[in-house]
């Protein structure tokens, strides 16, 4: 029997991501595509790894097994391409880092920036929070920068989490237009990120708490967008302090929460996965200097 890696990786994906068009849509390929070559993994495995009822799979005892294998298996291989390629135990090859939105610019890029390894290339991918653990599980990247603050997205017992900070959450509201806490906005238009982010999902359990069911305007996956809407007078919003770009004309107060940042990685001790954390590591250090 031989598995071909290709085929593994979409069986592991086919677990994290649920759908057979959500594992198309993250490997670019037709769904029709898919599915053929989950086919001939079975028929190589003489297994079946799917179960197929109408329009919907989901996998066997014997595929949840091999899926999860699978994510070892892939690892393993790549970290053994990452040593041949390796000079003098220098890291080497492609990372995937997934960072969300408010991190891209503020910790990700000046940490890849230091990195200061010539046969190591890293590859940015924006990815929140509720995308981008499902992501890491799946293999598509190979580090994410997440909160470990979404509870209705625990981390799995098999990721491994490095802390880089806090980041507070602040209140944003039109200019002129001072608010001293989140119940004094109950009356007022919302701004919120799109369903199922964790951001989404923080401001809609703090307006609950606090009495009162949002009136949301308009939903924004892009901060900048969220920002223009409230220096417009449109609306008031929730955001990470990373968030707020001092070049909008907005007002922000600090809330009583805080979302806690960290580096999540597949356990994983290839050179080039402790250089990127370790890069991410100083930059937070830096910034809380």
């Amino acid at each position: 029997m031989t598995l071909n890696p290709w085929r593994l990786r979409l069986l592991s994906q086919l677990d994290a991501l649920g759908t057979v068009r959500a594992v198309a849509q993250a490997a670019n390929l037709s769904a029709s595509s898919v599915s053929q070559q989950l086919a001939v993994l079975e028929s190589e495995t003489r297994t079946q790894l799917i179960e197929r009822t109408g329009r919907r799979v989901r996998l066997t005892s014997a595929g949840l097994i091999l899926a999860r294998r699978a994510r070892s298996i892939l690892d393993q291989m790549e970290a053994v391409e990452a040593e041949l390629r390796g000079l003098n135990d220098e890291p080497s090859g492609l990372i995937r880092l997934g960072a969300f939105q408010s991190s891209v610019h503020t910790l990700a890029v000046p940490a890849i920036g230091s990195l200061g390894h010539p046969h190591l290339s890293v590859e940015i991918v924006e990815l929140e929070p509720h995308a981008s653990m499902p992501a890491l599980l799946s293999g598509e990247v190979d580090v994410i920068i997440t909160t470990t603050d979404f509870v209705e997205l625990p981390v799995p017992g098999d990721i491994d989490v490095v802390p880089l900070g806090e980041d507070p959450i602040v209140l944003v509201t039109p200019p002129g237009q001072p608010k001293n806490d989140i119940a004094a906005c109950k009356d007022e238009p919302w701004a919120f990120d799109i369903p199922g982010s964790y951001m989404a999902t923080l401001a809609t359990r703090l307006c609950r708490q606090a009495g009162f069911e949002p009136r949301v305007v308009g939903r924004f996956s892009n901060y900048m967008l969220t920002l223009k809407h409230v220096e417009a007078g449109l609306a008031v919003a929730v955001l990470p302090a990373l968030a707020v770009d001092r070049r909008f004309d907005v007002l922000t107060r600090e809330l009583p929460v805080t979302r806690r940042i960290t580096a999540a990685v597949r356990r994983d001790s290839r050179a080039a996965i402790t250089a990127v954390l370790d890069a991410l590591h100083t930059r937070s250090q830096s910034d809380e200097r």
